[in-house]
């Protein structure tokens, strides 16, 4: 029986793990576009993003709401360092960020390096709860 206590308590404690270590989600980046385009997310649980540039030119990785990124169309800073929601990927590298995202809805992730909004480099992050 005490085994048998022993194996359940140790089954609990890796899906409590398990949870508390939250979502991974892998998004590429290839022909200055991302791979997927649509991403859900839930509300509130931290989730790392891995974003994987396989361009052979820098790109950026930046979500938030309109008025983030209309501040990053008309000065975009050249590199992003210490926000999590705004990562610089530079070319054929790999990055990895953890949000927890608060609130539910939609929220755009884009690169703004010249030309590249203008190209097609967005894609939208759904939060859910």
């Amino acid at each position: 029986m005490l085994v048998l206590l022993a194996a359940l308590s140790t089954i609990v404690s890796g899906c409590a793990s398990a949870e508390a270590a939250g979502t991974s989600v892998e998004i590429g980046i290839r022909y200055s576009r991302f791979h997927p385009a649509n991403v859900t997310v839930p509300r509130g649980r931290p989730v790392t993003f891995v974003i994987r540039n396989d361009d052979p030119i820098d790109h950026e990785w930046i979500i938030g709401s309109e008025a983030v990124h209309e501040a990053h169309r008309t000065g975009s800073e050249a590199h992003h360092d210490g926000r999590p929601t705004e990562v610089t990927v530079p070319a054929l590298s790999t990055r990895e960020t953890t949000v927890t995202l608060a609130e539910a809805g939609s929220l755009e992730f884009l690169c703004h390096l010249p030309g590249h909004e203008a190209y097609g480099m967005s894609g939208t992050l759904t939060v859910e709860g």
